[in-house]
């Protein structure tokens, strides 16, 4: 008889979307595997209860990896051969196996038909379980260290485990960076990304709620290169939300961090038109609606009291007519209209979800197993790497294939 070689002891330290999956993708794919999994907090996959109002938006109805990279400002080609591998489809069909149906929305998100987080939560917590995953909340990990050819963890409580295979999926934790760069690892510092922008702006002020379905919101750096998304806008009491504004603060992460989050914003409430043809619109209602007053009447499809503002902003008369607009208030109308200029002073909170770009060095991790190029044996997963996506779905997304990919990594001998 040959010798067995015994299977390695697996210790995940995270227990949230990627830590759990990678636990119980590498229980599911390797018998006699030992896995332990330590959770800093009380509760398991915290993040994954809160997110989307407590729907879970599990993931994203893009299919095509070519496609899905460009929803990523950071990470998206080192995650083009990962989604090869495992991807939305492969999400869907993972959880439609365990009994969990996921639905569609209208703007691509997806979610578990029950609209529960509880039900994402319940299906994985039950499925480590099954697998024989040694599940530990309450078991913060204060050190990390490899001792010649094992890692050596120890717990808040003094307590020593030894593990042949670690996966780091802290998530954007100082623990997990620390750890990462005392193995040997590059860390890109951690800022936050997808966030709200705020604004105090006579434009803005009382309209609060007011959605536009369509604009383009642009941020022009100190190098004069123009960073811009389209998409719906959202006038909220502190300045501007909406899923325009979230991705630009997505992918002008860094940009607007080391500007202090001081910065212009140009909007483009009219993005359908150039300046060429709205001026043909405005000059055409001049001639066709001479006796209506500009501030009641709009040639152009905005919000009414959005075009008030404008209007009144300007400096026009509340009981100017049509006939009446003179060219000097036209240009200004325009510009208004096509590149409004709103001073940025600071940022908010995107709901209950906090995403930072910035993580470990990607260059430094093997993308077909997960593991350290560094530091074999040791393994990282979720938002602890330099990845992060726009809102819809992405970020858990990378967390799901990151962990499927790590849990598969971590059983080869």
């Amino acid at each position: 008889m040959g010798n067995i070689q015994q299977q390695p002891k697996i210790i995940i330290i995270g227990g949230g979307a990627a830590g759990f999956f990678a636990a119980i993708t590498a229980a599911m794919t390797y018998s006699r595997v030992s896995i332990t999994l330590l959770e800093a907090g009380r509760e398991f996959l915290s993040k994954v209860r809160i997110s989307g109002g407590g729907r879970c938006n599990v993931t994203h109805h893009c299919f095509e990896p070519s496609q899905l990279v460009q929803y990523y400002p950071r990470g998206g080609k080192a995650l083009r051969g990962a989604f090869s591998r495992f991807q939305p489809k492969d999400t869907v069909a993972w959880f439609k196996s365990r009994d969990v149906s996921l639905k569609t929305e209208a703007d691509g998100r997806m979610f578990p038909i029950t609209d529960d987080s509880a039900t994402i939560a319940n299906c994985l917590l039950e499925t480590a379980k099954e697998y024989g995953v040694h599940l530990r909340p309450n078991s913060p990990v204060t050190s990390l260290q490899k001792i010649e050819n094992q890692f050596w963890i120890e717990l808040k409580n003094g307590e020593i485990l030894k593990g042949d295979r670690v996966l780091i999926a802290t998530g954007s934790n100082p623990m997990g960076y620390r750890w990462a760069k005392e193995l040997g690892h590059q860390v890109q510092e951690p800022v936050p990304s997808l966030f709200t922008f705020n604004i105090k702006d006579a434009r803005l002020t009382d309209l609060a709620g007011i959605a536009v379905e369509n604009v383009r919101v642009s941020l022009i750096n100190p190098d004069q290169k123009k960073l811009e998304q389209m998409g719906p806008l959202l006038i909220t009491h502190w300045g501007v939300s909406g899923p325009a504004i979230l991705k630009l603060s997505a992918w002008g992460a860094r940009l607007l961090h080391d500007q202090n989050y001081q910065m212009p914003l140009i909007i483009n409430w009219l993005p359908n038109y150039n300046r060429e043809t709205l001026q043909a619109i405005l000059l055409e209602t001049k001639q066709s609606q001479p006796r209506k007053q500009i501030l009641n009447f709009s040639p152009v499809e905005i919000p009414k009291r959005l075009w008030q503002s404008l209007v009144t902003f300007i400096g026009l008369d509340t009981k100017i007519v049509w006939a009446d607009l003179s060219k000097k208030a036209l240009n200004h109308l325009l510009i208004q209209l096509l590149q409004g200029e709103y001073l940025i002073k600071g940022k908010g909170v995107f709901k209950e979800e906090f995403v930072t770009c910035g993580g470990v060095n990607l260059n430094e991790i093997n993308f077909k197993t997960m593991e350290s190029k560094k530091c074999p044996g040791l393994f990282f997963a979720g938002e602890v790497l330099d990845i992060d996506g726009v809102t819809g779905g992405f970020n858990f997304q990378s967390a799901w294939t990151t962990g499927w990919l790590a849990g598969k990594g971590m059983g080869i001998i």
